[in-house]
Parts: structure tokens; sequence; C-alpha cells
């Protein structure tokens, strides 16, 4: 390979770190839940209801000078993004108490016609209520649930109860400090970041199935192998892969993060943070709290056919 960022055999003692990792996951845990009942999240107007115009531009839209626009007229939060084609510009505007959607819209549409260098026609208004925005957040809470329990059903049927619940608290510990997270940032939690959020239960679901799996294969390949050793030394064995898939999907975030745009700052934020965070759990948290499920060699199987070779540094 040309290039290796991690050497083909290791012996880190993961395992050994474990205690250190549980106390660290659980202070950043109650510091997350701590955040979120004291300051709450940013939600955006997808949550918290507000309007929504659609607008069409001659030429392709200047979001930079649209920004600047809008954003003097003290309506509070206001995104743009284009959709379809580049002329095609969505506009959300958080929900004005004093102010009704009419007058939101001649405000809006005033600005644009005296300060904009294009022309710009509304083609589309519409209102988001409470009860919108309130059936949306039930929607989103409830899709992070289907998807952990989905995951629990899966690994439960493909591996055992164990693994099942192993990686459940390992996606739970995720979503839990990625939810943190924004609350301390307070960067703008909307649809989008609901959708990011079950993009990194995936992704840690990903790589815990990996080291899983190795787990599974060396119970039968190492049969006299205490429990800790065995485990300390599948993650080894997947650690090269574990770093290579981190590292390069990271490297494309960070590109998507800085030149990007704006509109997509909060959604790859969240995935950055949940490519750390989904990396950390699966060797820290979803291998390491197999111990405390007891988790058993099956008599029954059958070892893998040919002699065990234990590697020198585990002997």
């Amino acid at each position: 390979m040309l290039l290796k960022l991690v050497p083909q055999e290791t012996n880190l003692q993961f395992i050994k770190l474990r205690v250190a990792a549980y106390i660290l996951s659980g202070l950043m845990i109650l510091g997350s839940a701590g955040l979120y009942f004291s300051q709450g999240l940013n939600f955006g107007i997808d949550f918290k209801g507000g309007f929504l115009i659609e607008a069409h531009t001659e030429q392709a839209a200047d979001l930079g000078e649209l920004r600047n626009l809008t954003g003097n007229l003290g309506l509070g939060d206001v995104s743009l993004q284009t959709f379809g084609d580049d002329n095609q510009i969505l506009i959300r505007i958080e929900y004005q108490e004093d102010r009704s959607l009419e007058e939101v819209v001649a405000l809006v549409q005033q600005t644009l016609e005296e300060g904009y260098s294009d022309t710009v026609s509304f083609q589309r208004t519409e209102a988001v209520g409470a009860k919108v925005s309130g059936e949306l957040i039930q929607a989103g809470v409830m899709s992070v649930m289907l998807a952990v329990g989905a995951v629990l059903f899966y690994i439960w049927i493909r591996f055992e109860w164990q693994f099942g619940l192993g990686a459940v608290i390992a996606l739970v510990h995720d979503v839990l400090l990625t939810i943190g997270m924004f609350s301390l940032t307070q960067l703008e939690f909307n649809l989008s970041i609901i959708a990011a959020i079950l993009t990194i239960v995936g992704y840690s679901l990903n790589d815990t199935v990996v080291v899983y799996d190795r787990i599974r294969e060396n119970l039968r390949k190492y049969r006299k192998k205490e429990l800790p050793d065995l485990i300390n030394f599948s993650l080894n064995e997947t650690l090269a892969r574990t770093v290579m898939t981190s590292v390069t999907t990271l490297l494309a975030l960070f590109a998507l993060f800085y030149f990007g745009g704006e509109v997509i700052h909060g959604f790859t934020a969240a995935m950055i943070w949940g490519v750390f965070i989904g990396t950390y759990s699966s060797v820290f948290i979803a291998s390491p709290v197999l111990l405390w499920f007891e988790l058993r060699r099956e008599e029954e199987e059958k070892p893998v056919e040919g002699k065990e070779v234990i590697p020198e540094q585990f002997r």
C-alpha cells in the first residue's frame, strides 16, 4: 500500500482503557443533558414555524447579496437556498408574532425590488404553523427511535442479543452527544440535522458491525483465549480499516464544510462530529460493553478449520 495510517500489526490495549472511556462518555452525556435543559437547541424554521417564500430571478441567484438584503429587515432567522435551477430560491423566515404572512411578503418583495440587482418574482408563499412544527418534531424523534429499534432487531438476528444491546448502547451514546454538540454550539437544528443523525446511526452501525463480525469469527477461531484479550485482539485487527474509513470520510466532509456553502454547514458539522464520535464509540463503547453481558462461546459451534494460530504478541 502506498499509504499506511496504521501499522499492519498493532497491540494497543483498548480494553484496559474502557473504564476511563466509560467515565469520559458519562461526563459528556451528563454535560449534554445539562446543556439541553439549560439552553436547549436552536431550532430552525422547520421546528419553530415560520414563512416560506418561493421566488424566481431572471439570472442565477446571488445568495450572498440576497442574504445581505433580507438579513437587515429585522425578521430574525432568515435562510435562503436554491432548488432545482440556480434561479429558483426558497426563502425561510421565522415566525413573526406581530406580522402576518402578507406583511412579511410585502416587506421582502419591496426590499428585493429596490435593492437586488436582478428582477425577482414571487411564485408561492406559505405559512408553517406551530401545529405542523410540532408534528415535524414528533416525526423526527420517531424516525430516530425506529432506526435504533431496527438496529437492535438486525444485530440480534445476525449475531446474539449481547451484540444487539451493545450496538444500541453505542448508538444512543452517539445520538445524545450529537444533540449535546448542537446545544453547545447553537448551530441551527432543522430537518437536515435529523437526516444527519440518521446517517450517523448508519455510519456508527457499519463500523460496529465490522468489529462485531471479527469478534464473532475469533470466538470460534481462538477458543482458549480469554474474552477481554480476544476483544482487544479483534479491535487491533480491524483498527487499520476503521482508521482508513474514518479519515477518507472526514476528508470529503471537511471539503463540503469549507466549500459547500452556508446551507449545508449544519449538516456537515453534524456528520464530522458523528464520524469522530461514531469511531470512538465502536472501539471504546460497543465492544467493551460485551463484557458486561457475559458473552460466552457456544460450545456447539464448530471451530474454523485449520490449526489455531495465535500471534506472538498475544500468547
